[in-house]
């Protein structure tokens, strides 16, 4: 097997680990397949006072299966949702903590956020102010900052390499894949843990995000499971939720030496400036184009190769309608044979986890040769008339190579594109 690409090491994926609405990477991979939503009414938080009543939550949550407790409870959810997850993966890629430490500073981190635990500084600003008692806390700040969940992660793992904290709104854990593959393929480590996390799903982010007109209508408060629509014509807008996904990548040199399993081979990767506005998509998208376009030339891929696209898929009217535009401009009329599917009409958008945690699912798909479904998928919208793969899990046995795609406030594009070893 050629352990180089076009002159540099490839670079494979060897274990997949998560936290999300749906359990554990297999765990949800599996409820993905089926169509399972997990979307629901929310219980963490106290929803009294906000309209939407719902999201992609993640349950039943014990940080101290993987952490000792008296650090859990000084740790912010994202931080916690970092370590757990990427405990996982070590562990699916069937490696210890010990063999990590043992590679030293070969071994990276790269963990992207948009928000980190912002809630840390959130709740300590809330009691400063309002009952009067004038020391804060002197962690939660510090805990607050978005590259918290990545230091924690190559604390707790022991690796000394080369550490990352992308923070790109919705793009992160898509650009921070990307980013750890740059490491590897440069020579700067063997092998990176990597993804994305959020965990910001408070009732203020409940609130501004509806302030915006970007959540779901209230109209789900009694059937959560049907509020995310990607490319459907009744679509509202998306569904905030939290999550984590990890992916541990390494040189395929690497993990051939110590007998690997791999699960698919990062081939390129690219990121994108819409320039545009704070909040508002290009409507002509042009930032996402450009984002595929250098991706697929990144990976030296061909609009015909590509076999699926993981898209950004939302389900707000907006970002729906310009990513199947995009798609349409890129791939031209190739784009009508392209499945395309969106793993947050069941999971919702968690931000900067989203991304990584739609490589996950991409993982699984390549393996299995089977894209999961896009569910609540009732009408077609004229504006998108591409193939999403409505309702029912497909058998593509040609499955090959997939794209995925993420797209942020700010402007933000990534694009990732997977294949089989």
């Amino acid at each position: 097997m050629e352990l180089l690409r076009n002159g540099r090491p490839r670079v494979v994926v060897t274990g997949l680990g998560a936290v999300t609405a749906l359990g554990s990477a297999k765990e949800m991979w599996e409820s993905l397949k089926a169509g399972q939503s997990g979307i629901r009414r929310l219980e963490t938080i106290d929803i009294s006072h906000v309209p939407i009543k719902y999201g992609g939550e993640v349950r039943d949550f014990d940080p101290t299966v993987y952490i000792e407790p008296k650090e859990a409870r000084r740790m912010g959810r994202a931080s916690q949702f970092g370590v757990v997850a990427s405990r996982r993966a070590i562990e699916d890629a069937g490696l210890t903590i010990a063999e990590i430490e043992n590679e030293g500073e070969r071994v990276g981190v790269v963990l992207g956020t948009s928000l980190g635990s912002h809630e840390m500084a959130e709740q300590s600003t809330f009691k400063y102010k309002t009952t009067g008692f004038r020391k804060p806390n002197p962690l939660a700040l510090i805990n607050a900052l978005p590259n918290m969940p990545a230091h924690y992660v190559s604390r707790m793992l022991r690796a000394f390499g080369p550490l990352n904290a992308p923070s790109t709104a919705c793009a992160a854990g898509t650009q921070s894949i990307g980013e750890a593959s740059e490491l590897i393929k440069n020579g700067r480590a063997d092998m990176v843990i990597t993804g994305g996390v959020e965990a910001v799903l408070q009732d203020y982010a409940l609130a501004g995000f509806e302030a915006m007109n970007a959540l779901a209508s209230t109209e789900f408060n009694d059937n959560p499971e049907a509020a995310s629509r990607p490319f459907d014509k009744n679509r509202t807008g998306f569904v905030f939720s939290e999550g984590c996904g990890v992916l541990i990548v390494e040189s395929l040199a690497h993990a051939i030496k110590r007998g690997a399993k791999i699960y698919a081979e990062i081939l390129g990767h690219a990121s994108s400036s819409d320039a545009y506005h704070i909040a508002a998509l290009d409507p002509q998208g042009l930032g996402a184009m450009r984002s595929m376009r250098w991706a697929l030339e990144d990976a030296r891929l061909n609009v015909d190769d590509i076999h699926n696209i993981n898209a950004h898929g939302t389900s707000t009217p907006a970002n729906d309608s310009m990513e199947t535009l995009a798609i349409k401009r890129v791939f031209g009329e190739q784009a009508y044979n392209i499945p395309v599917n969106s793993t947050k009409s069941m999971l919702g958008h968690a931000l900067g986890g989203s991304g990584a945690i739609e490589a996950v699912a991409c993982a699984f798909s390549l393996i299995e040769k089977v894209l999961h479904p896009t569910i609540n998928y009732e009408t077609p919208d004229p504006e998108c008339d591409l193939d999403y793969v409505p309702n029912e899990a497909r058998d593509v046995p040609n499955l090959k190579y997939i794209m995925s795609n993420s797209f942020g406030l700010g402007g933000q594009n990534a694009s990732l594109v997977l294949g089989q070893i």
